[in-house]
């Protein structure tokens, strides 16, 4: 297949042994009913793989829909994967499931979701500081929170549960180009999307979110004040305005930054899309 054969939204990679594994929302079950997750293997970023099933829910899962956003990462020897569930009168969150290679097969890693049960919430990320503490940044959803947030939480060093409370990094309004969305409880909406964590090679500490600008679907860009997750983080030049978003950074075999994105934001529409970025003065640009 090639990359624009690979019908999915969300499109994370990751880099191991030589292979790019590429993960993503199943564009044909995004807005409904879903049971599982995909993944795509390369060995040049150009041609790739059949799907293959990492995540298959057997009946013996609880959310049957809105199956989002599916990171994998390696942490202490396994594959951990974060993604967004959602299921009839349970709020969408986001659980973490276990596998030991890229192929899965994921099975569920914890007994309950990692973000607050009454909280409308999606699209965690895996983060871990200087120290190597381990953390989930999430966004806590704007058709529950009205401003859309986004949050971090440190992790139990196992992944298993929450090692104390999240702490609030900013609100959707705070960025200067974002427009608002659809009112809810009779005041304008603001979308938070995607965050990722990236450090640049100079120590600083970035943020890409996606949310919505005059132009389109963004990816939003912020920078934490002291280089950690305990900063303020201030929003920066967008890194992409013109209908693309949720996006992530992965650095190729040959060692350039390519960003990774979803473009159109309309179904059947969106497919996987990288551009080159460059690293420069702390910050991200198209290169």
């Amino acid at each position: 297949m090639k990359l624009s054969d690979i019908h999915i939204r969300d499109p994370f990679v990751l880099l191991h042994e030589d292979k790019y594994y590429l993960y993503g929302t199943r564009g044909a079950t995004c807005w409904g009913a879903a049971d599982g997750f995909d993944v795509f293997v390369s060995d040049d970023l150009e041609n790739w793989s059949e799907p293959h099933e990492v995540f298959h829910n057997d009946g013996s899962f609880w959310a049957d829909m809105h199956y989002w956003a599916p990171e994998v990462h390696k942490w202490n020897g396994a594959f951990y994967m974060f993604a967004t569930f959602k299921a009839e009168g349970v709020c969408r969150c986001t659980c973490i499931l276990k596998a030991d290679n890229p192929l899965g097969p994921f099975v569920p890693h914890n007994t309950r979701p990692i973000t607050p049960a009454d909280w409308e919430c999606l699209d965690g990320t895996f983060y871990v500081d200087k120290d190597g503490k381990p953390y989930m940044v999430f966004c806590h959803e704007w058709v529950q929170a009205v401003d859309g947030e986004i949050w971090a939480v440190e992790l139990k060093n196992d992944l298993t549960a929450p090692a104390g409370p999240p702490r609030l990094l900013f609100t959707a309004s705070e960025a200067e180009w974002i427009v608002p969305g659809s009112p809810v409880m009779g005041k304008p909406s603001f979308v938070t999307d995607g965050p990722f964590m990236w450090r640049t090679q100079n120590g600083e500490l970035l943020m890409l979110w996606a949310a919505f600008s005059a132009q389109g679907y963004t990816q939003g860009l912020a920078l934490s004040s002291n280089g950690e997750i305990t900063g303020q983080f201030r929003q920066v030049e967008p890194l992409f305005r013109k209908d693309g978003g949720h996006g992530m950074i992965f650095r190729t075999k040959e060692g350039k930054l390519l960003l990774s994105l979803h473009s159109p934001n309309r179904t059947p529409e969106e497919r996987p899309h990288f551009f080159e970025i460059v690293e420069e003065n702390g910050l991200l640009r198209r290169a």
